[in-house]
């Protein structure tokens, strides 16, 4: 799914994802308290919840030990670690962190036979795939959240068919990013953007106007729904919109707008690298983007997506959250420990915000929001996530990312996009009988 791929790409940034997908699965111990070599499960975890503690309130308080799994590029595991040995510090519960190098291979085997954590930190679009199958429950009658302090798309997310599945922490989603040495100022619609593209673009001279992976759905996404259409949308009377004429439409506008400025090849990786070689204007990316930018130097700033005449570009959201996973659904110390953790780390302001400088995370707590405290680039995104709507969790919108690849390659390529979408609709359609 669309979502895995960018979490790839976020730990490689340009390049590198064939290593990374022939990583091997395995557990890293990366929060305070001692590995004892296994997987950090929650069979395994050394409870304490056989220990009590008074709260503030003078009343008795069983404390609790839980387990968590997270996948994080480097750089971000030291912020982790100090972010639970925070909460270790100052709570009666033990929470326990470990590093997963394939989530969902050591999730889909440890949850089934009782080794799974309390809780994992994924993307929000696994939420009804795993609820159907019995791996994250409910905790809406357990958790002492209000869920009006996040953002709407946010709230949406955590929850499918009106389960709660999760607490979310942050955003993606793509945005412009443009080069300051070439664009005066960042364009409010795409005809200003198109004029700008018109200006630098020039291949002989390896410049382009734009680099945007084209051939994944999750960054045509915005323009896909600019115009009313969809890919995948369970509560419509016509779930597959793939080849309606407004999906038809949006690809269309950028076959016409986008493609004959980019590079030729419609990758993630050679797109990726003409604008961070200071080789292009624009490019659409995500927050993952930004730590190859900064390491190669270029003067770039974020800002939402352009309008299109007519339309209103919609780009995917994702979510990232932690799951209430089956360990907890029997309750408990060390479930409430699970559960305590989650709240703080979900509803802790100062986290968000050090996470959104360090890390150029998109808070979706709306005090931080709509504060106007963001860094200038973490705004940016932020005011795409607000542009947005979050991807599909149904469980069948895992049939529709090839065959749209497959569509948008050829549109690419120059074929017909209104055949091109139709063949896609029809072999997701085949697929989901």
């Amino acid at each position: 799914m669309a979502l895995n791929r960018r979490t790839l790409l976020k730990n490689l940034g340009v390049a590198g994802s064939a290593a990374a997908l022939a990583g091997c699965v395995g557990v890293q111990e990366s929060s305070s308290g001692e590995s004892d070599g296994d997987s950090g499960s929650s069979g395994d975890s050394g409870s304490s919840s056989d220990e009590t503690t008074e709260s503030s309130a003078d009343e008795t308080v069983e404390a609790g030990s839980a387990s968590v799994w997270y996948s994080l590029p480097e750089p971000e595991i030291p912020g982790r670690k100090s972010a639970l040995e925070l909460f270790n510090e100052e709570s009666k519960h033990t929470i326990k962190g470990s590093d997963i190098s394939d989530m969902r291979k050591k999730t889909t085997s440890a949850i089934p036979a009782g080794q799974g954590p309390q809780s994992f930190e994924w993307a929000h679009d696994w939420a009804g795939d795993y609820y159907q199958r019995g791996f994250v429950v409910d905790q809406s009658d357990q958790v002492d959240v209000d869920l009006d302090v996040f953002t709407g798309a946010a709230r949406e997310a955590i929850q499918f068919n009106g389960n709660l599945v999760g607490l979310p922490h942050d955003a993606e989603t793509v945005a412009l990013v443009y080069n300051k040495d070439i664009v005066d100022e960042p364009p409010e619609t795409v005809a200003d953007m198109v004029s700008v593209m018109e200006e630098f673009h020039d291949p002989d001279n390896n410049q382009y106007g734009l680099g945007m992976p084209y051939a994944d759905g999750y960054f045509l996404s915005a323009w896909a729904h600019a115009f009313g259409g969809y890919y995948f949308d369970d509560s419509a009377d016509e779930r597959i919109g793939v080849a309606l004429p407004e999906t038809i439409e949006g690809v269309q506008f950028t076959v016409d707008n986008f493609v004959p400025y980019m590079p030729n090849d419609p990758a993630y990786e050679p797109q990726a690298a003409a604008f961070a070689e200071g080789n292009a204007a624009f490019a659409i990316n995500g927050p993952w983007y930004l730590s190859t930018l900064n390491d190669k130097g270029v003067n770039y700033g974020v800002t939402k997506l352009p309008t299109p005449e007519g339309g209103s570009p919609k780009p995917f959201t994702g979510i990232t959250m932690w799951y209430f996973t089956k360990a907890m659904e029997e309750g408990g110390a060390d479930a409430a420990a699970g559960r305590s953790f989650i709240e703080w780390y979900a509803t802790n302001e100062d986290l968000a915000l050090k996470s959104a400088e360090e890390q150029g995370s998109i808070p979706v707590l709306k005090s931080l929001v709509e504060s106007g405290d963001l860094p200038e680039n973490v705004q940016g995104f932020s005011e795409a996530v607000q542009q947005g709507q979050p991807m599909p969790t149904h469980p069948d919108m895992g049939k529709v990312w090839d065959p749209v690849k497959a569509a948008l390659t050829k549109a690419f390529n120059g074929k017909d996009v209104k055949k091109a979408m139709e063949t896609a609709d029809a072999e997701i359609r085949s697929n989901l009988e």
